[in-house]
Order: C-alpha cells, then sequence, then structure tokens
C-alpha cells in the first residue's frame, strides 16, 4: 500500500488540468504519483487535506484520467483507490469523475 499526501509530497496549490498549465496540474500528479501503482494493481491511500483547494480540472485529470490513460474501469480503479478527506464531498466529486471517465470510454 502506498500513501500519498498531496499537500506535502506534491504541493499546497494543486492547479491546472495538464502539464502546460504548470507542474502542480492533474496530470503531473497522476503521472508521478497514481499510474504506476494503480496500473500494477496497488492500493493507494490519497489523503487531500491540507492544500488551500483542488479545481475540477485537476481532480478530473488526476482521478478520471486514471481510467483513460490505463484503460481500466471504475470500478476497478476505485477499487484501488482509498482517500483520507475532512470534506467528505471532495471525495464524492473523485469519485464521480472516475465514473463519468468510464462512461465516456469506448473500449
Amino acid at each position: 500500500m502506498t500513501a500519498i499526501n498531496v499537500s506535502t509530497d506534491f504541493t499546497r496549490f494543486p492547479s491546472g488540468r495538464f502539464k502546460k498549465n504548470g507542474s502542480t496540474s492533474g496530470e503531473a500528479f497522476r503521472e508521478q504519483f497514481l499510474e504506476k501503482p494503480i496500473a500494477e494493481g496497488q492500493k493507494v491511500v490519497v489523503i487531500l487535506d491540507g492544500t488551500v483547494g483542488y479545481g475540477s480540472s485537476f481532480l478530473e485529470e488526476a482521478f478520471g484520467g486514471l481510467v483513460r490513460k490505463l484503460q481500466m474501469s471504475a470500478d476497478r480503479v476505485l477499487s484501488l483507490l482509498d482517500f483520507q478527506a475532512t470534506d467528505s464531498s471532495l471525495v464524492d466529486e473523485i469519485k464521480q469523475y472516475v465514473k463519468d471517465a468510464d462512461t465516456k470510454l469506448s473500449r
């Protein structure tokens, strides 16, 4: 199991969708911290507290992007992710992005 604290391991200021938007983007986070362990079937705990907030583009690319990039079902991706967050609506939002990415993916 891998634990990732976004605010201390990545940045307190996550922003943007793509790396062209900056080094603190959702794409950069996904590539640096999530893709390898998820692709290998490892459980990942993502600690979301401690940042100044999250934009929807960051969250959708970081987590929904796993479905698209790894060609995995939402159920499989979500079975490998656990979240720790004071704000449970943030976790619900992420899960919805993952599910939405799955419905848009043509297999």
